[in-house]
C-alpha cells in the first residue's frame, strides 16, 4: 500500500520542488511586501526553472537588502554593477532594472493609498479562484487583466504568463491538480502559515 499522498506532477520527484509544493506553493498570501517579493522573483524566473530561483532565493534576499522596496527603489548604477557581479543570483541587467522599477511602482501605489495586497485580492473578491484542476495552465484571464493593470502602474517583467505563475504560487489561483492532496486542503481552508 502506498502511503505517499499524490502531488501535482511537477512536484513528484525532485525533493526541492516537492518541499516547495507541500509547504508553500498555492497557499494564499495576503501580505503586500511578501506578494511583491514573490512577483520580483517570478520575474527573475522568466526563461529559467523555478528550481533555480528556489536554490538562489536566500542569495537574492541578501543581495537585494531583504527585498525592502524602499531600499531597492534607491538603487543606482553602482548597485546594478554589484548585482551583476554577484554569481549567487540570476545576473540579468534587464531583470535587475525591472526589480528597481517595480520597487518604485510598488511605492507609488502606496503613496496613492493603494495597498498592493488589496489591489490583487480585490480582483477575486478576496477568495482564491479554483483552477481547472489539471495543474497545467500557463495563462488565465485574471493573469491577463492583472498584467495589464500592473504595467499601467509602472511595473515591468509582469507579462501575462509571469503574472499567472505568480498568482498560482501565491494562492490567488488554486491551481493544484484535483487529485493533489493540497487542492482539497486549500479549498477547505486548511492553510499552513509560512510567513
Amino acid at each position: 500500500m502506498n502511503n505517499h499522498p499524490y502531488r501535482c506532477a511537477w512536484a513528484q520527484t525532485d525533493p526541492i520542488m516537492r518541499d516547495y509544493h507541500d509547504k508553500e506553493w498555492g497557499i494564499p498570501i495576503r501580505d503586500s511586501r511578501t506578494l511583491w517579493e514573490k512577483l520580483i522573483l517570478d520575474g527573475f524566473q522568466a526563461g529559467l526553472s523555478w528550481r533555480i530561483i528556489l536554490l538562489k532565493r536566500e542569495a537574492f534576499r541578501e543581495a537585494f537588502d531583504g527585498f525592502i522596496p524602499e531600499k531597492i527603489a534607491r538603487y543606482g548604477e553602482d548597485d546594478i554593477k554589484r548585482l551583476l557581479g554577484n554569481p549567487n543570483i540570476v545576473r540579468s541587467s534587464a531583470k535587475i532594472r525591472a526589480a528597481i522599477k517595480n520597487a518604485n511602482a510598488y511605492l507609488a501605489m502606496q503613496e496613492h493609498g493603494e495597498d498592493f495586497a488589496s489591489f490583487i485580492w480585490n480582483e477575486v473578491g478576496n477568495n482564491p479562484l479554483k483552477g481547472d484542476g489539471t495543474g497545467s495552465t500557463t495563462r488565465s484571464p485574471l493573469g491577463d487583466r492583472l498584467s495589464a493593470a500592473l504595467k499601467k502602474r509602472g511595473f515591468s517583467f509582469v507579462g501575462p504568463i509571469i503574472v499567472h505563475a505568480w498568482l498560482q504560487a501565491t494562492g490567488v489561483i488554486n491551481d493544484h491538480e484535483d487529485r493533489c492532496f493540497r487542492s482539497d486542503s486549500l479549498i477547505k481552508g486548511n492553510f499552513i502559515t509560512i510567513f
